[in-house]
């Protein structure tokens, strides 16, 4: 059946321009704007999410107020942002990956990543470390994967289809070596065992690692982003490491439901560019290995439905589901 929604979502991915009221964005927003925010508390893109949700607050004269929805790698947010009213009163923070990656992992989802959500921005990038327990006699990543290519190694990642375990399924298929993954509950235990020496290999965010790596109880091999991440200037990129095609960066997207007033999506992209863009949040980003984006629209559009095709080769290449 073809609702209103999906139809009038199909008329602008057809790039139809669609006709709304002026007058929405002036009366806009007319009570506090709920942010769904797809991960925990306390979490790398909690902070994110808050520290724009606050300059939002500053500039649309209403509270914005930042509701942890975390589980089934950002499905159970997606959905209740997708069933939502689309008037811009609800909103959705979310990783990449829910919409770039579970497509394929999940055998269903319970939301159009297209049809019923519209991307409004691309906050900000993230970089993820490869790091190893000091025990493993390496220093390098050829010396890693001439080890792992001998004796398979195992990885410690923070969920099935989570930034972590993408990379490096994305990393040893490069690379050509098998590897035993081991799921964790978060990144939290999945550190603690890292640094503990309970299991020796994995790539996790280079903000949660980087003191770990300075004081030596890691050590860090590679980044994953296309630069080096500023927190650690010293640890190449896999492209400087012989592997140029390789750039997997965690970013962080801002989507309401489809058919959003176009004159309030227009608003949104505007106040999110400027709010990423404004000199305090970018400090703020970059202290915490976070690349200021401000990328929106269909650019944003666009970024998203490219790299869903890139992880829809790999998890076709690794077997990767969720059931």
């Amino acid at each position: 059946m073809i609702t209103r929604r999906s139809f009038l979502s199909a008329l602008t991915g057809a790039g139809i321009a669609l006709v709304s009221d002026p007058a929405a964005a002036q009366s806009y927003p007319q009570r506090p704007i709920k942010l769904i925010n797809a991960l925990v508390a306390g979490s790398p893109a909690d902070f994110v999410a808050r520290t724009i949700g606050e300059k939002l607050s500053a500039s649309l004269k209403q509270p914005v107020v930042v509701e942890n929805r975390p589980g089934a790698h950002g499905n159970i947010a997606a959905e209740l942002v997708a069933r939502a009213a689309s008037d811009g009163h609800t909103l959705l923070f979310a990783l990449n990956t829910t919409l770039t990656v579970n497509p394929s992992v999940y055998k269903k989802l319970p939301f159009d990543p297209d049809g019923d959500l519209r991307t409004l921005s691309i906050a900000g990038m993230s970089s993820t470390m490869l790091v190893v327990h000091p025990s493993v006699p390496v220093d390098s990543v050829p010396e890693l994967v001439a080890l792992a290519r001998k004796q398979p190694m195992a990885y410690a990642h923070g969920g099935h289809g989570s930034p972590g375990h993408l990379t490096m399924e994305y990393f040893r298929l490069a690379a050509g070596f098998p590897a035993i993954p081991v799921p964790y509950r978060g990144n939290a235990p999945l550190v603690t065992d890292l640094v503990g020496g309970q299991i020796k290999l994995g790539f996790v965010g280079t903000g949660g690692v980087i003191h770990h790596v300075r004081e030596g109880r890691l050590k860090g091999l590679a980044i994953s982003k296309a630069k080096r991440s500023p927190l650690a200037p010293d640890v190449p990129t896999m492209a400087e490491l012989g592997y140029p095609d390789f750039k997997v960066e965690t970013y962080y997207v801002i989507l309401a439901p489809a058919g959003i007033p176009e004159s309030i999506a227009v608003l949104l992209d505007r106040e999110l560019r400027e709010a990423v863009n404004s000199p305090d949040v970018r400090d703020k980003f970059r202290a915490n290995d976070i690349e200021p984006a401000g990328v929106t629209g269909v650019e944003a559009q666009a970024r998203i439905k490219a790299d869903r095709e890139i992880w829809a080769k790999v998890v076709k290449e690794t077997g990767m589901t969720v059931d």
